[in-house]
């Protein structure tokens, strides 16, 4: 009997401890000195990738991945264990621009590799967001959030033709929700102790705000 594959939920921090920057191969910390309104110096400890590609304006990308699904659209998820928060968090897929890629094109990459999925850019939503700042205050970490349509009834996008090519460090599990329970299904994940990333967390609750206030309607 063959074993069950690692859950996300079996992984767990062991130790964390101060990072020396000669160490560091994925951030960097940076002291910034400018001047306030008032034309008083000042200065500022912030963080930076030292990923991001010399032709990028970008670190990554967040991808809005719908299955257009018969019974309603669909938005893929992925659970995955994260070592700053020590939780497993709901995220959408998601990752960092190689050199020379566009961020559609890592949009479409990234999808495949996480998933197994083949989707296209929806193109009627103008392909994807402008470029978004993750936290400001303390990194200069920026994406685009990319929107991918998912087509269930290719044959490549069949459950048992989805290979996703995961790295050694990479334990993802994937799934959907309906677009309209993803509010209702954050608030339950989060009880049940999972953390909400802030790019799943803004999508629910920006549907939840366009229902109350009837914004989107078709007529508006």
């Amino acid at each position: 009997m063959t074993s069950s594959a690692p859950k996300s939920a079996d992984a767990k921090v062991l130790s964390s401890e101060p990072l020396m920057l000669r160490d560091a191969r994925w951030t960097k910390l940076v002291l910034h000195t400018y001047t306030d309104p008032l034309g008083k110096t000042r200065t500022w400890e912030s963080a930076e990738r030292s990923t991001r590609p010399a032709t990028s304006l970008i670190d990554g990308v967040g991808i809005i991945a719908i299955l257009q699904k018969s019974t309603g659209p669909e938005l893929l998820l992925q659970k995955q264990f994260r070592p700053p928060v020590a939780k497993v968090c709901i995220e959408v897929p998601a990752g960092l621009v190689d050199a020379g890629e566009s961020a559609e094109e890592a949009a479409i990459r990234e999808l495949r590799e996480e998933t197994g999925y083949i989707g296209t850019v929806e193109e009627s939503l103008g392909g994807g967001s402008g470029i978004l700042f993750n936290d400001p205050g303390f990194t200069n970490t920026n994406l685009r959030m990319i929107h991918l349509s998912i087509d269930p009834s290719l044959p490549a996008n069949q459950p048992e033709n989805l290979k996703p090519e995961l790295e050694e460090n990479e334990f993802i599990e994937v799934f959907s929700c309906p677009l309209d329970k993803l509010w209702s299904e954050c608030k339950r994940f989060e009880g049940e102790g999972y953390a909400i990333d802030a790019r799943v967390g803004s999508l629910a609750e920006g549907i939840e705000v366009g229902r109350r206030y009837r914004i989107g309607g078709k007529g508006g």
